[in-house]
């Protein structure tokens, strides 16, 4: 797309920015008087910057008919709003009757004329009544004459002197003339047309409280319905007259009266004129400002590309833009975008100071002209693309508003210091100016209703159409939008409505309080933000937030414990910056209050990152301030209305939900001691996930026991390995079960198992099996007390005495201490295989059995094992490994040993899995070649 200033190209004044404001103010009095600018006073410019609606086009048809055969309205009266177009329709009229050209040079006539069917217009004769230009207590001198009255400025302009002649009595009494009187004149008249204008403005002067020479207003109504009468009567004679429809120009309770009196006369007989719709304003704008519309491939190309870029993102759209009219609609107003012409014609035409059409084309020239001088880039003219930067745009545009603006579009929406383009300084946001062109839309769209709490605001979808070009991606503007709303102190929002006003929103004064915070409470509101985040997990003995070191118990417990260290800058953790929060935790580690800490194994610790302490802070004393302001709302020291009420409310809750996700980025650097040579501690840094849907501590678990930093099944070989590298060496053959247990809890070279529990399980599996160390109650001298070693083992005591065997001494201790057995003829075993008949005893001194009764051993070369894994799919790992560790690999590791492994998965749930799971799961499947899977209904 090219920019719309390559194509399009605006009148020579529009671009030097000479056109006069006064030239859009159609003067009908200047024009008779032959002092109007060229483009009123002369015919063909005028109609070449005029564009013939079809109210304007059933008129004109109207009026030529009614001249040349006496067909068409005697009567038509012209009403809309302030600048609505009745003045300029008039001109047209007055140009087209008075044929101070050729028809045939009056762009647009020929074909009306053709239509209605006349060759040629017949000369008529026109009155021209100006109720501005004229006074009810100033008579006009004209040729001697002293014409006072409304009809005898009718009769003297129709017929001159002989004219007034036959109105002179009526008007120097100030009494309405006689229709017979008024029916004569005209007739002697011939074709005749009698334009009135701004009819409410003279006659509001008429308030009765003084005679005036122009008579009273009840004698002035009286002729308004003799002459509506007379016209009729007349078959070329017409009457067009403009009544205002707004209360600027009725002024008062007896303008109004007024008003109502004349449509009460001109409704008798009159026929009302269409006025302007919607589209034809745009063309009408276009032609004024703008010479050429360039191109016609080039412009339906532009538009065909925001047509498809609207398709594309209907669903965040207003649904007027789906629709096919809406791509002739961005035809007719090219280059300026429809939503400039709506939320004029629409929004601030409701204001008494703007004047509709007039209103408009006066806004736009000034926007045109400085957008042509900036080099403006966009490919239409769009309300993100009006420049409220500039002086005169920002004059022009307060003008019609009540005081107070200027500074808040200085401050706030446009501007090089202003918030928004604070916003901007972001590169996602300012590549495309996103804060700035959605700022100007929202005060376009809401400015006019500042006062009126009926009408609040512009809803999004109408914000992405009025900023957005196709190119630019619409979650950028949704994400400023949230910017905006945070920093901006004059916009307000609700729900999916954005709006500005000339007082403060609440932020202002959140922003005060949030100054004011004390730090014990901030301290307080985050230790107790981060325990509830935490939670307690499921394995920790204790998850301590923000906790003094002295305050953190040095027990083994029935778990590890999980340390959060306090959002103090001492205390963070940076990439490359790492000693604070090491240093930090090491002190917790060697301290517990004045005492030297001892289970230091048990501990691990939670840092802030560096680089979100600081935002942290901030939410936090965001929410802070918004629940003070709630607090003093509800118990009476602060008054706010309703909805102030409740958008502190929502804001507060938006804060407490930053407050908590901040909380969650902010504390994601686990540190877990490790041991460092020189018997120093060193950490182990994890970044855990930030999610919402679990407590910290749950999450932080799931981080160390998928890493093995906290054990819940230890292995015996494991442990063994343990026993074999750090007590039996150098000759040492048995060491304490609770040292043992002890050193996993103080020193970070021991594995950090769960609890106790983890560690007896370990014992009695690996004394079971017998393959891994004995274990004795105690010991007497040389003589163990309950040894045990390959012997099922139920429980065992882990007291004081209690102590580990290193397997080969166990071994020969077991040896060296079985019980010997001896057989004698009375004391003979019982020989009979359980079934009563006698079986020989080898070695028993009876004959020994014949080779082929010998017991032959079976040789076994293969092996079938299953084996039922817990439900924990935490632990799954950790069986599976120990499994293999156990069973498999003693035999894997024989020559000629062939191992194959199945893994067979069940899943049974309750209710049906969800479409995304089966999803999930099937491809998963598919990618990890597993030989057979299926879903079943049952």
């Amino acid at each position: 797309m090219k920019p719309w200033r390559e194509i399009a190209v605006p009148h020579k004044d529009v671009l030097e920015g000479t056109l006069k404001q006064s030239e859009f103010a159609a003067d009908i009095t200047h024009v008779v008087q032959g002092t109007a600018s060229p483009g009123y006073q002369d015919a063909e410019k005028f109609f070449a910057r005029t564009y013939i609606t079809e109210g304007m086009r059933l008129l004109l048809i109207s009026v030529a008919n009614r001249l040349s055969n006496g067909t068409g309205d005697p009567v038509i009266q012209l009403q809309t709003n302030f600048g609505g177009g009745k003045t300029h329709t008039l001109l047209a009229v007055y140009h087209l009757v008075k044929q101070s050209k050729n028809t045939g040079k009056l762009a647009g006539i020929p074909t009306l004329l053709d239509e209605a069917g006349i060759m040629s217009l017949p000369h008529a004769s026109i009155a021209v009544i100006d109720g501005t230009n004229l006074s009810p207590n100033q008579p006009t001198e004209r040729e001697g004459l002293k014409i006072r009255t409304v009809w005898g400025q009718i009769a003297y302009q129709l017929l001159g002197s002989d004219g007034y002649e036959m109105v002179r009595d009526s008007d120097e009494v100030g009494a309405s003339p006689g229709k017979e009187v008024f029916v004569s004149l005209l007739k002697k008249v011939g074709p005749c047309v009698i334009l009135m204008d701004e009819l409410v403005a003279f006659y509001r002067q008429m308030d009765g409280t003084e005679r005036l020479t122009a008579g009273t207003l009840e004698s002035n109504m009286s002729f308004i319905q003799v002459l509506t009468e007379s016209v009729k009567a007349v078959p070329h004679a017409i009457l067009l007259a403009s009544l205002p429809e707004s209360n600027t120009e009725v002024v008062g309770t007896f303008g109004q009266q007024v008003l109502t009196t004349l449509e009460k006369y001109f409704g008798r007989v009159e026929n009302v004129w269409k006025p302007v719709a919607a589209d034809e304003s745009f063309e009408i704008v276009r032609r004024r400002l703008f010479k050429t519309i360039g191109s016609t491939a080039e412009m339906e190309a532009t538009c065909a590309e925001f047509m498809d870029y609207y398709r594309k993102n209907k669903a965040k759209l207003p649904s007027e833009v789906q629709e096919g009219t809406y791509a002739e609609r961005l035809k007719k107003s090219y280059p300026i975008h429809p939503e400039v012409f709506d939320r004029l014609y629409q929004d601030w035409s409701t204001l008494d100071k703007f004047q509709k059409t007039r209103g408009v084309l006066q806004y736009m020239a000034i926007i045109i002209h400085r957008l042509w001088q900036v080099n403006d880039q966009d490919p239409m003219i769009m309300p993100g693309s009006i420049p409220l930067e500039d002086s005169n745009v920002r004059t022009k545009s307060t003008h019609y508003l009540p005081p107070g603006w200027d500074p808040i579009i200085e401050k706030e929406i446009d501007g090089d210091t202003s918030a928004a383009a604070e916003i901007d300084k972001d590169t996602r946001f300012g590549a495309i100016f996103a804060a700035r062109r959605a700022a100007r839309t929202i005060f376009l769209g809401s400015a006019p209703y500042s006062s009126n709490n009926s009408h609040r605001g512009i809803a999004v979808e109408r914000i992405l159409l009025g900023a957005a070009v196709p190119g630019h991606m619409l979650a950028v503007y949704e994400d400023v939008l949230s910017r905006l709303r945070d920093r901006l102190h004059y916009l307000f929002a609700d729900v999916n409505q954005f709006w500005f006003e000339t007082h403060p929103n609440l932020r202002r004064e959140m922003e005060s309080r949030k100054e004011r915070i004390e730090l014990t409470r901030l301290n307080k509101t985050l230790k107790d933000a981060m325990s509830r985040l935490a939670g307690q997990g499921d394995i920790f003995a204790g998850v301590h937030s923000f906790t003094p070191h002295g305050d953190i118990p040095d027990e083994i417990g029935n778990g590890p414990r999980l340390v959060i260290l306090p959002p103090k800058i001492e205390n963070a953790y940076a990439k490359g910056n790492e000693k604070l929060a090491f240093d930090a935790a090491e002190t917790i580690l060697t301290y517990r209050g004045d005492q030297q800490r001892i289970h230091r194994n048990r501990l691990f610790f939670l840092a802030p990152d560096q680089s979100t302490i600081q935002r942290l802070t901030d939410q936090c004393r965001t929410y802070l301030a918004w629940q003070e302001i709630i607090d003093d709302c509800e118990s009476g020291r602060q008054n706010m209305g309703l909805f102030q009420v409740k958008q502190a409310k929502r804001d507060c809750e938006a804060a407490q939900s930053a407050m908590e996700q901040m909380v969650r980025e902010c504390y994601r650097i686990l540190m877990i001691p490790i041991q460092k040579s020189s018997n120093k501690v060193g950490f182990d840094v994890r970044k855990i996930p930030s999610s919402s849907a679990s407590k910290i501590a749950v999450i932080v678990e799931k981080t160390l026991l998928e890493g093995e930093f906290i054990i819940q099944h230890w292995s015996p070989l494991l442990m063994n390995k343990h026993l074999a590298e750090n007590y039996f060496k150098n000759g040492e053959a048995e060491v304490s079960a609770r040292k043992v247990w002890m050193d996993c809890c103080d020193y970070y070279f021991m594995p950090r198992l769960q609890n106790e529990g983890v560690f007896e399980r370990t014992l009695i599996d690996g004394v079971s099996k017998g393959d891994y160390f004995g274990f004795a109650d105690g010991k007497d001298g040389d003589k163990y007390m309950g040894f045990k070693l390959g012997d099922q083992v139920f429980n065992l005591g882990l007291d004081e005495q209690a102590l580990l065997i290193e397997h080969d001494a166990a071994a020969a201790y077991k040896a060296a201490n079985a019980p010997k057995t001896t057989s004698t003829p009375g004391d003979q075993p019982d020989v009979s295989g359980g079934n009563g008949a006698a079986q020989p005893v080898s070695g028993s001194g009876t004959h020994p059995l014949p080779p082929s009764a010998q017991p032959v051993e079976k040789k076994y070369k293969k092996y079938y094992g299953a084996a039922v894994l817990k439900n924990n799919c935490a632990s799954a790992a950790l069986e599976v490994q120990e499994l293999v560790d156990e069973i498999v690999m003693p035999m894997a590791k024989l020559p000629g040993v062939k191992v194959s492994l199945k893994f067979i998965i069940e899943v049974e749930s309750e209710s049906p899995f969800d479409s995304a799971t089966i999803r999930t799961v099937r491809e998963n499947s598919n990618a990890m070649n597993l030989s057979d899977h299926e879903f079943n209904e049952y």
